[in-house]
C-alpha cells in the first residue's frame, strides 16, 4: 500500500470520528443545557429562600452548616449547589433537632408501636416532610451535577473533534504531496 493510499484511509478515518464528536458535542451541549434548564426552573417554582445574614434561623445552626448556609444567605434556592447546602445543612440540621436525632424510619417504627403518642406523631409527619424535601433537593443537585458532567464531556468532545478535523484535513493535504512525491521518485 502506498503513502497516499495509507494517508486517506487515516484521514478518513480521523475525519468520521471528528463528526462523532463533534455530533456528540451538540447533544452532550443540548443535555447540559435541558438538564440544568429544568433543574433551575423546578427550583425557582418552589420559592425557597435562604434565612437573611444574621438572621436568627441563621444563627441557631452549628458554626460549619452557619458558614455553608451564610454563603447564599438571603438568595432564592435555584441551582443544584444551592439545594445541596440547603438540604444537608438546613433541612438536615432542624430534622436532627426536631425528634432527638431520630430518623423517619424510627420515628415511623416508634409510632407504629405506640400509636396514641400525638407528639410522636407530629414528629414523624414532619420527619416524613422534611426528608422527602430534603430527598427532592438531593435529586436537583444530583442532576445539575449530571448536567455539569455532560457541559464539560460536551468541551472535551468539541475541543477533539476540531483536532481531529485539523488533522484530518493535514492528513488529506499530505495524502496529495505523498502522491506527488511518489511521481517525481519515479
Amino acid at each position: 500500500m502506498n503513502r497516499s493510499t495509507l494517508d486517506k484511509l487515516i484521514s478518513s478515518t480521523g475525519l468520521l470520528i471528528a463528526i462523532l464528536l463533534l455530533a456528540a458535542s451538540g447533544g452532550l451541549f443540548y443535555a447540559h443545557n435541558f438538564v440544568h434548564t429544568q433543574v433551575h426552573d423546578q427550583l425557582a417554582q418552589q420559592k425557597i429562600m435562604f434565612p437573611e445574614a444574621n438572621s436568627k434561623a441563621l444563627n441557631a445552626l452549628p458554626d460549619t452548616d452557619k458558614r455553608m448556609v451564610s454563603t447564599y444567605a438571603g438568595q432564592q434556592l435555584v441551582t443544584g449547589a444551592q439545594a445541596k447546602v440547603f438540604a444537608d445543612n438546613y433541612i438536615a440540621v432542624h430534622l436532627k433537632k426536631s425528634a432527638g436525632g431520630k430518623t423517619y424510619a424510627e420515628a415511623s417504627s416508634a409510632a407504629l408501636e405506640n400509636p396514641s403518642d400525638t407528639k410522636l406523631a407530629g414528629q414523624v409527619q414532619l420527619l416524613f416532610r422534611g426528608e422527602t424535601l430534603r430527598g427532592m433537593l438531593l435529586n436537583a443537585y444530583a442532576f445539575d451535577t449530571m448536567a455539569m458532567v455532560a457541559k464539560y464531556a460536551a468541551i472535551v468532545s468539541l475541543i477533539g473533534g476540531i483536532l481531529l478535523f485539523i488533522l484530518a484535513a493535514l492528513g488529506f493535504r499530505h495524502a496529495k504531496t505523498a502522491k506527488v512525491q511518489t511521481k517525481k521518485r519515479k
